[in-house]
């Protein structure tokens, strides 16, 4: 299984209660800025409508596949942009490779090989990818049905985690890797599959469940295709799926952030990007990453706190993950993410509760909250003008920046 690089020099899970389960903490001092440490998930994969609406990914890694203008072209809907400075694109094409039986498409031969080697033997399609009686094609067919944009989870997700134990050798060791992260009573797990597919998510389980069945059944999993079994790993994913956001775009930005160009060369490049991003947006709205979910090992034990001291990026254009410091860290502190973004947290503490509540099934108790426990518990007029319209995409397991 993969892990984090270094993980073992600067963090480390660590067990703190029933009630809160495991936390992350550091075992060195961390000074802000730094990076604690770089995941590479237990299995990924990109959503099903974000695939089919042309967000073209490595089918293993997520990393991005067009070029940064034929990204900006594609959500501008205008096919005659060109981007400056081309050469800070880092997209490379002639390492493109597909899947020469089911032609899914990896960012090079070394993803195309890893796929092969944990998942993809059990997952081609072959010559039926197109065929929409193919069991796995009804299943995910079934499933953009009950999961729409803004997705948070994917099916696809636990049919790689199947996937992945019917190829194993060692078996019983991915199992294992798989019951780390952290379980839910039966209570709680409907409550987030309700939260994943809306009020019709029994019935709604349960095909999906015959279909899950249909297209991947194993002996060994038998557990996995029981009606509680299912729920459970369902759930799993919904707790511990960590969203993945890669733009072969947004990181040209960055490398053209980092360019020493002469004062009036960077105030026009700037300007063209700031109007880039303006138009973009009036086209295609906020949907501009390829995006996905995966399993993280120590990522996943990170607990939430309204005043984070660390967050979560994707820099590298693809699914590894990097924590960095947003404050120094003593060592034998605990390392928290915060599950809501920048706006949510300046919200009240019971608005920010009622968020988490309804999303993660779990109060806070961070010192924020704790220092406004006395505050009432009523929120402002601009908040109740709002509240119905949280958006799903950000509630993930902490943000998809990269």
């Amino acid at each position: 299984m993969a892990a984090a690089a270094g993980a073992g020099a600067a963090a480390e899970a660590r067990f703190i209660s029933s009630a809160k389960g495991k936390g992350l903490f550091a075992t060195k001092n961390i000074l802000k800025g730094e990076t604690v440490f770089v995941e590479r998930p237990v299995v990924a994969s990109q959503f099903l409508w974000n695939a089919l609406y042309n967000y073209r990914a490595c089918d293993h890694c997520l990393r991005a596949l067009e070029t940064a203008e034929e990204n900006a072209q594609r959500l501008l809907g205008k096919s005659s942009l060109v981007l400056p400075h081309p050469e800070q694109c880092s997209i490379q094409k002639d390492l493109h490779r597909q899947c020469p039986r089911c032609q899914v498409t990896y960012c090079s031969a070394e993803c195309q090989q890893a796929a092969l080697e944990q998942y993809h033997q059990v997952l081609c399609l072959g010559p039926s990818r197109d065929d929409p009686t193919h069991p796995l094609n009804k299943l995910q067919e079934a499933w953009r049905n009950m999961h729409y944009p803004p997705e948070t989870s994917s099916v696809m997700l636990m049919a790689r985690m199947v996937a992945t134990v019917k190829q194993a050798k060692d078996k019983e060791w991915w199992i294992k890797a798989f019951s780390q992260f952290c379980s839910k009573t039966a209570n709680e797990e409907e409550e987030i599959v309700h939260k994943l597919l809306g009020d019709k998510f029994k019935g709604q389980l349960e095909l999906l469940r015959l279909l899950f069945t249909e297209a991947l059944y194993d002996e060994y999993l038998s557990r996995w295709f029981t009606p509680e079994g299912f729920r459970s790993l369902f759930a799993l994913v919904g707790t511990n799926g960590q969203g993945i956001g890669t733009s072969s775009l947004s990181q040209w930005v960055h490398a053209c952030d980092a360019l020493d160009l002469p004062l009036l060369q960077r105030e026009e490049l700037d300007a063209f990007i700031d109007q880039l991003y303006k138009d973009i947006e009036k086209e295609s709205g906020e949907f501009l990453n390829c995006e996905g979910s995966g399993l993280y090992a120590l990522q996943s034990c990170c607990n939430h706190s309204c005043i984070p001291n660390a967050e979560t990026s994707f820099p590298e254009n693809n699914f590894l993950l990097h924590l960095t410091a947003l404050e120094d860290i003593e060592a034998g502190e605990e390392i928290c993410i915060s599950y809501l973004d920048c706006c949510q947290r300046e919200r009240s503490r019971h608005s920010r509760n009622k968020i988490l509540r309804e999303n993660y099934l779990f109060t806070c108790s961070c010192p924020k909250c704790l220092a406004q426990a006395e505050d009432a518990d009523v929120t402002s007029e601009e908040e109740e003008e709002g509240e119905g319209e949280t958006d799903d995409a950000e509630l993930e397991d902490e943000m998809t920046d990269v």
